[in-house]
């Protein structure tokens, strides 16, 4: 099993990127956020994935070149799900982020997972319901979060967020300070349902 391939980056397209190891060069499909990352470089490393495809006249062996780890995990991720094949896959990641597709799934968007070509509402819907647990209870969320520096508020579950502030306003405190005290509380702990969260939150507002 191949975990990585790191060499000099003979050629490169939107869709693929021969490597050359050791006197070998290896092909291998790329999404197009992976492409942005090793544009240009001349040397790279990639986490890999192998594919083995039967049927028809020939067996294919294919290998998926990753620009992190987390990418890789979560291609992984997607084509376990009933409908998402190795290239649908990929079009997921050429058309998000990592980050974004995690927050997509985490927060049930399926207008945004919808938008990516080749993707009904039954497979978007499919997509949320398979993967969300995995995705939140996964340390992927964190890692993300982290490289990605975007807002705490995006890696929470919007409406569990919107009826705890909504139960703290209710109960007098401000808007402003209430998100925020709730986003921290839910980023800690992502799986807190509405009334604990507002526990959590009535023992640190002032």
């Amino acid at each position: 099993m191949i975990e990585y391939i790191k060499g000099e980056l003979d050629d490169i397209t939107p869709a693929m990127a021969v490597v050359e190891a050791a006197g070998v060069g290896y092909a291998l499909n790329i999404s197009l956020n992976t492409y942005s990352a090793i544009q240009g470089k001349k040397a790279v490393k990639l986490y890999v994935h192998e594919a083995i495809v039967t049927g028809g006249r020939d067996d294919s062996y294919t290998l998926f070149g990753f620009a992190t780890k987390q990418e890789r995990e979560l291609y992984r991720m997607l084509i376990t799900v009933s409908g998402v094949g190795a290239n649908t896959a990929r079009m997921m990641l050429s058309s998000m982020s990592p980050s974004e597709l995690c927050n997509a799934i985490a927060n049930g968007d399926t207008k945004m997972i919808k938008g990516v070509k080749g993707i009904g509402l039954k497979t978007a819907q499919r997509v949320i319901v398979d993967l969300k647990d995995k995705i939140m209870n996964s340390g992927i969320v964190d890692e993300l979060h982290v490289s990605a520096g975007g807002g705490a508020s995006a890696m929470v579950n919007s409406s569990v967020k919107e009826e705890a502030v909504s139960a703290l306003v209710m109960l007098g405190f401000s808007p402003a300070p209430s998100a925020k005290v709730v986003v921290d509380i839910m980023t800690k702990d992502p799986s807190l349902p509405v009334e604990q969260v507002v526990k959590e939150a009535l023992k640190q507002m002032k």
